[in-house]
């Protein structure tokens, strides 16, 4: 037997009130919609599930166990969406935003003081230095800002340097350009992916072993394993006397974009914000 879940609740009210028009009140519906309801059900089930006179309302033998039966699971369903509610609210009002560089988080405190401010609650999370998108495959995070072949939404732009050991001879240059890059072993880290793996002039560049950690890559940097282009706030944030950053003059700029796996309001809300 299909019955509407309003049908449900007008029982299960009138069952705890016993007064037609308390019901209807409560559920802001017509005490004819009540009426009505209830003889469709007693019809359905072929018994009558309340005792009624001009004085009073009574539950019958079986109406008090059919809501006995029915009100906690009624309930069940209740709660259930309510967490469902509860979840659809937090999804879209907190975003779990990840960076593979988190002192770019910084970099963008504007944008995101923005966001908040329009009753979104921004949750920072850094991601894994070695894969940062493992991340936002996992369901970890909402979104991320990392950097991209071909960039979508771009939150960030900032030059590109390159990460020497003090001692190289690149250090006392006050500048290098992409043709340097093949006469040494490059180490990976935040490569802009956009630039090929040779040189403009295409020569072949060296890869060498990719860090797990950004110090794992500066000591390997430190102890002359390689070079390694970095984006220029690395030179704000991760001074080292054994280390040095020289600019480069001919690279293109690093752009951080922000990418999502579900355009929700909250990620909709930072993609719009400038």
């Amino acid at each position: 037997m299909d019955v509407e879940r309003r049908d449900i609740e007008i029982f299960l009210v009138l069952a705890e009130e016993l007064h037609f028009g308390r019901t209807a009140e409560l559920l802001r519906v017509s005490q004819a919609r009540v009426s009505q309801t209830i003889r469709t059900l007693e019809r359905r089930i072929g018994a009558r599930l309340f005792d009624r006179t001009s004085r009073r309302v009574a539950l019958t033998a079986i109406g008090q166990r059919l809501r006995d039966e029915v009100a906690p699971a009624h309930r069940q369903i209740q709660e259930a969406f309510e967490r469902a509610r509860a979840a659809g609210r937090e999804r879209n009002t907190v975003l779990r935003l990840g960076f593979a560089a988190p002192a770019v988080a910084d970099l963008i405190a504007d944008r995101l003081e923005t966001v908040r401010a329009q009753g979104f609650r921004v949750q920072i999370k850094e991601a894994a230095f070695d894969d940062p998108l493992r991340s936002l495959r996992d369901g970890e995070v909402d979104a991320l800002v990392t950097l991209l072949p071909d960039p979508g939404v771009v939150v960030h732009t900032e030059p590109l340097v390159l990460a020497v050991a003090a001692k190289h001879p690149f250090a006392r240059r006050k500048s290098v350009s992409l043709e340097d890059l093949a006469r040494d072993t490059v180490l990976r880290a935040l490569w802009p992916p956009r630039l090929p793996w040779t040189t403009p002039a295409g020569r072949p560049i060296e890869l060498g072993p990719a860090p797990g950690t950004i110090q794992e890559l500066f000591l390997a940097v430190e102890a002359g394993e390689g070079i390694s282009p970095l984006a220029e706030h690395a030179t704000r944030y991760f001074a080292r006397p054994n280390l040095a950053f020289v600019p480069f003059s001919d690279a293109p700029p690093v752009e951080w974009s922000l990418v999502w796996r579900e355009e929700t309001t909250a990620v909709r809300a930072l993609s719009a914000t400038r």
